[in-house]
């Protein structure tokens, strides 16, 4: 028996709000970039900025204020003391960009002075992490590397499971290869680099006319945004913590991408030509609706108990989960389909390419 949320036969006309749903997501992401530009970029934990960082749990509700006068005699520089986690955790982080000190040394004039000017606060040290420039640079390097390879392995993958151009794909990396050659014989940062690499992967999409590798590849960059916009917006760090939540909101979006570009494909290939297109991809969500409805709610469910019960460190972890799961399951329907439409006409392979007008040619067994 096939648990159905939906009334089978219920055909709701997703596309009807597509251009209202690109001006909300367009909303947020601009939000986010200038959140971002506002501030000088994101708010890099220690992982990626260097320095240390030193968890404090108190029992009792202490004034950020007063810990911040607290430690001003152990010599630390740039101390920015802020809450972490739940209000009434009383738990707080003490960041220095110090980097070049003994960390038990720091660890014991950290717990000296709490106990010299905080004597009833019931003080306990949690952590203490510190990261070297190089070693943040390298890691915030490492990081984007990560989130731009896995957006190309999906719009490789993509074109080959539903289009069946696996040289086309492989086409399309070798050309993004030579771009970032180019680029890194120019000197271009990494940054700029995976920027650059980004657009190059979207053009050559477009070029090829692989249109459910841009409509796949525009949803996951679409979830990354939103999350990293909202980060910004609600002044959370950037860790790599953050980094593995983006990876994962990217397999989720691509898995429920895929859920809905498949029945859109076995339909197409079904019907062939006999029904509009927007039908069909509307049609397809419908049918999928109950499907995504039950996963999103269940993973939802789980990563809400991680973050009201799963504790001050994997708190960021657990909101960047939350937030990417809501955006993957939205984007699944209105921004991954609605681009096969919206771009669709222009992405016609033409006569003799290796797939054909009416939909990708079935794989053989």
């Amino acid at each position: 028996m096939v648990l159905e949320l939906i009334r089978p036969g219920t055909n709701i006309n997703f596309l009807k709000y597509r251009k209202l749903a690109y001006l909300v997501s367009a909303a947020i992401i601009v939000a986010g970039f200038v959140s971002l530009a506002v501030k000088g970029g994101p708010r890099f934990g220690v992982d990626f900025a260097g320095g240390l960082s030193i968890q404090v749990r108190f029992a009792k509700a202490v004034d950020i204020e007063a810990i911040t006068k607290a430690v001003d005699g152990v010599g630390l520089q740039n101390v920015v003391v802020q809450r972490f986690g739940q209000d009434e955790a009383n738990e707080f982080l003490i960041r220095a960009s110090d980097n070049e000190v003994n960390q038990e040394t720091v660890r014991a004039s950290v717990e000296a002075a709490l106990a010299k000017n905080l004597p009833d606060s019931g003080y306990s040290v949690q952590r203490l992490e510190m990261v070297g420039p190089k070693v943040g640079a390298d890691l915030r390097g490492k990081a984007l590397e990560a989130i731009f390879y896995s957006v190309l392995l999906i719009a490789i993958y993509i074109s080959g499971r539903f289009e069946q151009r696996w040289m086309a794909a492989g086409m399309m990396a070798a050309g993004l290869a030579g771009g970032i050659y180019l680029l890194k014989l120019a000197g271009a940062s990494t940054v700029w680099l995976i920027v650059a690499a980004m657009l190059i992967t979207l053009a050559l999409c477009f070029v090829m006319r692989l249109k459910y590798a841009l409509g796949a590849v525009v949803a996951d960059l679409h979830d990354v945004l939103i999350t990293v916009g909202i980060f910004s917006l609600l002044d959370k760090e950037f860790d790599l913590t953050i980094v593995a939540a983006l990876l994962t909101i990217l397999g989720y979006s691509l898995n429920d991408t895929i859920i809905v570009y498949d029945r859109i494909r076995e339909k197409n290939r079904t019907v062939g030509k006999s029904v509009p297109f927007e039908e069909v991809i509307n049609k397809s969500i419908n049918e999928t609706l109950s499907r995504t409805i039950l996963t999103a709610g269940t993973t939802l469910i789980t990563v809400t108990c991680l973050y009201f019960l799963g504790g001050a460190v994997i708190h960021d972890f657990a909101l960047a989960m939350l937030i990417g799961i809501l955006a993957g399951t939205y984007s699944s329907v209105f921004v991954a389909s609605p681009i096969l439409l919206d771009l669709g006409q222009g992405l016609t392979p033409r006569k003799g390419a290796e797939a054909p007008t009416g939909g990708p040619a079935p794989a053989k067994a």
